[in-house]
Protein backbone atom coordinates (compact mmCIF):
# COMPACT_ATOMS: atom_id res chain seq x y z
CA UNK A 1 0.00 0.00 0.00
CA UNK A 2 1.25 3.18 -1.05
CA UNK A 3 1.78 6.29 1.58
CA UNK A 4 -1.11 8.63 0.74
CA UNK A 5 1.09 11.90 1.49
CA UNK A 6 4.02 10.35 -0.87
CA UNK A 7 5.52 13.90 -1.98
CA UNK A 8 6.98 12.86 -5.81
CA UNK A 9 7.36 17.14 -6.79
CA UNK A 10 9.37 17.80 -3.83
CA UNK A 11 13.48 16.49 -3.56
CA UNK A 12 15.50 17.09 -0.37
CA UNK A 13 18.44 19.78 0.37
CA UNK A 14 20.39 20.16 2.81
CA UNK A 15 16.80 19.12 5.20
CA UNK A 16 15.05 21.65 3.41
CA UNK A 17 12.26 20.62 0.95
CA UNK A 18 11.71 22.60 -2.86
CA UNK A 19 8.71 22.50 -4.75
CA UNK A 20 5.40 23.59 -4.28
CA UNK A 21 4.23 25.16 -0.61
CA UNK A 22 1.01 26.27 -0.99
CA UNK A 23 0.52 29.04 1.72
CA UNK A 24 -2.82 27.83 2.87
CA UNK A 25 -2.37 24.37 3.03
CA UNK A 26 0.66 25.14 5.31
CA UNK A 27 -1.00 27.11 7.27
CA UNK A 28 -3.91 24.93 8.20
CA UNK A 29 -1.01 21.89 8.73
CA UNK A 30 0.74 25.00 10.88
CA UNK A 31 -2.38 25.37 12.92
CA UNK A 32 -2.77 21.70 13.20
CA UNK A 33 0.55 21.53 15.20
CA UNK A 34 1.53 19.51 12.28
CA UNK A 35 4.86 19.26 9.63
CA UNK A 36 3.94 22.26 6.73
CA UNK A 37 5.66 19.85 4.34
CA UNK A 38 3.93 16.65 4.92
CA UNK A 39 1.27 17.29 7.44
CA UNK A 40 2.24 13.86 9.73
CA UNK A 41 4.81 14.91 11.77
CA UNK A 42 4.53 16.97 15.39
CA UNK A 43 6.09 20.83 14.33
CA UNK A 44 6.17 20.77 18.87
CA UNK A 45 8.30 18.67 20.95
CA UNK A 46 7.02 20.50 23.43
CA UNK A 47 4.03 23.05 24.67
CA UNK A 48 5.73 25.73 21.94
CA UNK A 49 9.52 24.72 21.22
CA UNK A 50 9.66 24.21 17.24
CA UNK A 51 11.16 20.80 16.96
CA UNK A 52 14.75 21.42 14.99
CA UNK A 53 13.50 18.33 11.99
CA UNK A 54 10.19 16.54 11.30
CA UNK A 55 10.12 13.38 13.03
CA UNK A 56 8.45 11.70 9.70
CA UNK A 57 9.62 13.73 7.04
CA UNK A 58 12.96 15.01 8.44
CA UNK A 59 12.35 18.85 7.47
CA UNK A 60 14.22 21.72 8.72
CA UNK A 61 12.18 23.61 10.60
CA UNK A 62 14.54 25.20 13.08
CA UNK A 63 14.90 28.22 10.97
CA UNK A 64 12.22 29.69 12.23
CA UNK A 65 11.73 33.16 13.39
CA UNK A 66 8.21 33.59 15.28
CA UNK A 67 9.43 35.65 18.08
CA UNK A 68 7.31 38.47 19.31
CA UNK A 69 4.19 37.74 16.78
CA UNK A 70 2.20 34.56 17.90
CA UNK A 71 1.62 36.10 21.44
CA UNK A 72 0.84 39.18 19.45
CA UNK A 73 -1.53 37.83 17.70
CA UNK A 74 -3.17 35.68 20.38
CA UNK A 75 -3.54 38.81 22.74
CA UNK A 76 -5.58 40.43 19.27
CA UNK A 77 -7.75 37.38 18.63
CA UNK A 78 -8.40 36.50 22.70
CA UNK A 79 -9.02 39.83 23.87
CA UNK A 80 -11.72 40.68 20.58
CA UNK A 81 -12.93 37.92 21.42
CA UNK A 82 -12.98 38.36 25.35
CA UNK A 83 -14.45 41.64 25.59
CA UNK A 84 -16.76 41.45 23.23
CA UNK A 85 -18.23 38.58 25.58
CA UNK A 86 -17.52 40.91 28.27
CA UNK A 87 -19.61 43.79 27.02
CA UNK A 88 -22.33 41.29 26.00
CA UNK A 89 -22.66 39.99 29.71
CA UNK A 90 -22.76 43.16 31.43
CA UNK A 91 -25.42 44.80 29.34
CA UNK A 92 -27.52 41.68 29.40
CA UNK A 93 -27.65 41.13 33.14
CA UNK A 94 -25.58 43.70 34.90
CA UNK A 95 -23.55 41.35 37.09
CA UNK A 96 -21.39 42.03 40.47
CA UNK A 97 -17.92 42.88 39.77
CA UNK A 98 -16.52 39.38 41.47
CA UNK A 99 -18.44 37.85 39.05
CA UNK A 100 -17.00 39.23 36.14
CA UNK A 101 -13.68 38.52 37.35
CA UNK A 102 -14.31 35.18 38.36
CA UNK A 103 -15.89 34.27 34.85
CA UNK A 104 -13.06 36.44 32.59
CA UNK A 105 -10.17 35.70 34.32
CA UNK A 106 -9.86 32.15 34.39
CA UNK A 107 -11.73 31.94 30.81
CA UNK A 108 -8.48 34.34 29.09
CA UNK A 109 -5.89 32.38 30.45
CA UNK A 110 -7.41 29.33 29.24
CA UNK A 111 -8.19 30.82 25.56
CA UNK A 112 -4.40 32.27 25.55
CA UNK A 113 -3.10 28.73 26.06
CA UNK A 114 -5.40 26.73 23.99
CA UNK A 115 -4.70 29.41 21.30
CA UNK A 116 -0.83 29.83 21.67
CA UNK A 117 -0.08 27.32 20.14
CA UNK A 118 -1.85 26.52 16.72
CA UNK A 119 -1.30 30.28 15.94
CA UNK A 120 2.57 29.78 16.23
CA UNK A 121 1.91 26.38 14.10
CA UNK A 122 0.30 28.78 11.58
CA UNK A 123 3.19 31.09 11.76
CA UNK A 124 6.13 29.23 11.65
CA UNK A 125 3.91 27.55 8.32
CA UNK A 126 3.44 30.46 6.96
CA UNK A 127 7.08 31.38 7.09
CA UNK A 128 8.14 27.72 5.62
CA UNK A 129 5.90 28.57 2.79
CA UNK A 130 7.10 32.14 1.84
CA UNK A 131 10.59 30.55 1.36
CA UNK A 132 11.14 33.37 4.85
CA UNK A 133 14.03 33.25 7.29
CA UNK A 134 16.42 30.50 5.70
CA UNK A 135 13.40 28.13 4.96
CA UNK A 136 14.60 28.84 1.40
CA UNK A 137 16.45 25.43 -0.20
CA UNK A 138 19.02 27.78 -1.99
CA UNK A 139 19.72 30.48 0.73
CA UNK A 140 22.76 30.19 2.75
CA UNK A 141 22.74 30.06 6.20
CA UNK A 142 23.05 33.50 8.39
CA UNK A 143 26.28 33.57 9.40
CA UNK A 144 27.02 36.93 11.60
CA UNK A 145 30.39 38.39 11.87
CA UNK A 146 31.66 38.61 15.69
CA UNK A 147 31.19 41.55 17.18
CA UNK A 148 34.52 43.50 18.23
CA UNK A 149 33.92 46.79 19.78
CA UNK A 150 36.02 49.63 18.28
CA UNK A 151 37.98 51.41 20.87
CA UNK A 152 37.83 55.09 20.85
CA UNK A 153 40.56 56.89 18.93
CA UNK A 154 43.63 58.62 21.10
CA UNK A 155 42.95 62.05 19.87
CA UNK A 156 46.62 63.36 21.02
CA UNK A 157 46.73 65.77 23.99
Amino acid sequence: MQDSVTRTDVQEHDGRSTGERPVLRSMLRGAMLKCPACGIGAMFHRYLKVSDHCPHCAEALHHHRADDAPPYFTIVIVGHIIVSLVLMVEMAYRPALWVHMSLWLPLTVILTLVALPPIKGALVALQWALLMHGFDPDAKEEIGDSFEPSLPEDKGA
